[in-house]
């Protein structure tokens, strides 16, 4: 032993790697015999000074382990190095640490029969290799769930499709249907989760800050689940305490989105009983409250073990929860973030076939009544009319084309429609729009281009509110919306009161003051120059207009492409084409401005200003070119 001490201390090896190395060192003989150990082994395994010296390292392994670590240990007599040998080694506090020595063996180095062992706490690493097993068990569980809840209700979607595609009967065709529309929520609840939690983990997720009454929200929501509740002859109760009614300042869609988690998982895994709903306000402070909403079930429990994870992305109590009955697992993680990210807090007290309970706390603002009531003034006076707004539809594909059309037509919306974004510019460039909604992902140019040259007109055109409808609303998608200078976007699949909220409420898109309306419109034209000259000959006058109808749209036409292709001459020359007739129409407004377009096109790129004035021109002729087509 001394020999083998003396040989190790020569040097500043010693000193240096040995005494002040923050790695645990043993220095044991071939028989596992605990010769030497630093210091390092009382910071991490609790041994004092020399306290191991004497007694053999083989006793301090975990038992059922020993057999491989000794196997490991003979092998390492046996070789100059080894590495990377992990085992589990016996605390002063009786608990077990997970190591891992590089051995070094003196004798092949010409010293005595030893071994010197640099050991590192591996500890954490193993709980986070674990953690990432268990992680990566439960995303694949979450994603073999996730495919099965999709296919399901696409399969219900194309099976009753199918069935009504076969002359059913009046009421037959009316429970396919609403088995489809039932499949549609269903999937669309999915896919909501699904971004939710894309939106939430990002942490760009914003939460509106508008009045609400606690009160009415909490009511309505839970009467929205009697029906289910029936239908398992559960009772379902909702108490609102007298504090409670009030009005706050918050997000009320994501404390519904919160409570329809917790009261529809309450409702899932209730089988007799009853569920309750119970909202009160445990404090008050400076002009806040924090408001309490508890969900109280009978139900079938959440085993102790699994009450931490429960929150987690991805998970459920167990396997055998998913099967039995259905859903994605990230309900309760989402809820748990919009309760954190509003600087709340969720907790859980559950026990198996005694039920759960969860609650949640979230500070809000309180607001005046007086406030409230100017609000809901504001927005009752100053209520859209949709009767004669013009919009431009821009999507490809023909049902979502179909589906939103029906929509505008029931609200009297003028609607015009284009199937790629090349086609909107063209449609922009020559009739006025209130607003325009514009679909993504398109063949030929999709949305984000079609915005961008819009966006680069000088002419109102370039102005005209565009709202993104998209199929992919994560925060990423959105923000390259915005970014390409859309003013906001409507997640797809939409519904009526979503498309109305977006146009009518948020952006309060009205007919342009720069359009009245037909019945109130000024015609552009006048006539009496050509009847005059023929003597109020309906024939002449009606042959005039043909010939301008035929004449003028090629030219109109020719003029576009020019403009987009800069060839300032050739828009001077078609412009002084168009004046003779302007003359013989009695287009007036338009004469004077063909003259001066004209002159500054002839001699180069024109001002901005000459620009916006062209655009307006050709607006306009299309303007009388529909009006003037409607005599004949």
């Amino acid at each position: 032993m001394k020999k083998l001490l003396t040989y190790v201390r020569k040097g500043s090896f010693y000193e240096a790697v040995v005494e002040d190395g923050s790695d645990l060192i043993f220095i044991v003989d071939f028989q596992g015999q605990i010769l030497y150990h630093n210091n390092s082994v009382r910071e991490t395994l609790g041994y004092g000074a020399r306290k191991l010296v004497g007694k053999n390292f083989f006793d301090f392994i975990l038992p059922e382990t020993r057999e491989a670590f000794q196997s490991e240990f003979r092998k390492s007599t046996r070789k100059t190095y080894n590495e990377k040998v992990e085992f589990q080694f016996l605390c002063k506090d009786r608990s077990y640490r997970f190591l891992e020595f590089n051995s070094i063996n003196l004798k092949m180095k010409g010293g005595p029969p030893g071994l010197i062992l640099d050991c590192r706490d591996i500890t954490q690493r193993k709980k986070d290799a674990e953690e990432l097993v268990r992680l990566q068990k439960a995303k694949e569980q979450f994603l073999a769930n996730i495919s099965h809840e999709i296919r399901t209700p696409i399969n219900g979607i194309a099976g009753m499709a199918g069935l009504l595609s076969n002359n059913p009967s009046a009421e037959e065709r009316e429970t396919y249907l609403n088995a489809i529309r039932h499949s549609a929520e269903n999937l669309k609840v999915i896919i909501n989760d699904l971004l939710d939690l894309a939106a939430i983990e990002s942490g760009k997720l914003k939460f509106e800050r508008i009045p609400f009454n606690v009160n009415d929200l909490v009511n309505s929501l839970v009467s929205t689940f009697t029906y289910q509740a029936k239908e398992k002859k559960l009772e379902l109760n909702c108490l609102v305490a007298e504090n409670a009614n009030r009005i706050l300042l918050g997000d009320p869609v994501r404390l519904n989105q919160i409570l329809i988690n917790l009261i529809s998982n309450a409702i899932k895994f209730t089988h007799a009983g009853s569920i309750t709903v119970e909202c009160s306000v445990v404090r008050e402070h400076k002009k806040k409250c924090w408001l309490q909403v508890s969900v109280r079930d009978t139900g079938v429990g959440i085993p102790k073990d699994k009450l931490q994870t429960i929150f987690e992305s991805f998970s459920q109590a167990d396997e055998t929860v998913t099967r039995r009955y259905g859903g994605t697992g990230l309900g309760l993680a989402i809820a748990r973030q919009l309760v954190e990210q509003q600087k709340g807090t969720i907790r859980v007290e559950s026990a198996e076939h005694a039920g759960s309970e969860f609650t949640i706390v979230i500070p809000y603002p309180i607001v005046k009544v007086s406030r409230l009531k100017a609000t809901k003034q504001s927005i009752l006076t100053n209520k859209p009319s949709q009767k004669g707004i013009r919009v431009l539809l821009v999507e490809d594909n023909d049902i979502n084309r179909l589906y939103a059309q029906s929509i505008l037509k029931s609200w009297h919306c003028e609607t015009e429609t284009a199937e790629n974004g090349l086609v909107a510019i063209e449609k922009v460039k020559t009739t006025p729009y209130d607003v325009i909604l514009m679909d993504i992902r398109m063949p030929v140019m999709d949305g984000y281009e079609s915005t961008r040259a819009i966006r680069l007109m000088t002419t109102p055109a370039g102005k005209i509110p565009i709202v993104a409808l998209t199929a992919n609303a994560t925060r990423a998608d959105i923000d390259k919306c915005l970014a390409a200078g859309m003013n906001t976007y409507l997640p797809k699949p939409f519904t009526p009161e979503d498309l109305y909220q977006k146009l009518f409420i948020e952006l309060k898109i009205q007919t342009s003051k720069n359009r009245q309306s037909k019945s109130g419109t000024t015609a552009v034209y006048d006539l009496s120059y050509l009847k005059k000259v023929s003597g109020n000959s309906e024939a002449f006058v009606r042959e005039m207009i043909q010939t301008f109808l035929q004449s003028v749209p090629p030219v109109l036409a020719r003029i576009n492409e020019s403009v987009a292709g800069s060839n300032w001459p050739e828009v001077s020359r078609l412009v002084h084409q168009i004046k003779p007739s302007l003359t013989l129409l009695g287009i007036h407004s338009l004469k004077e401005k063909a003259v001066s377009i004209e002159t500054e096109c002839k001699s180069g790129k024109p001002s901005l200003d000459t620009q916006t004035e062209l655009a307006n021109f050709t607006a306009m002729l299309q303007q009388a070119l529909d009006e003037l087509s409607k005599l004949v």
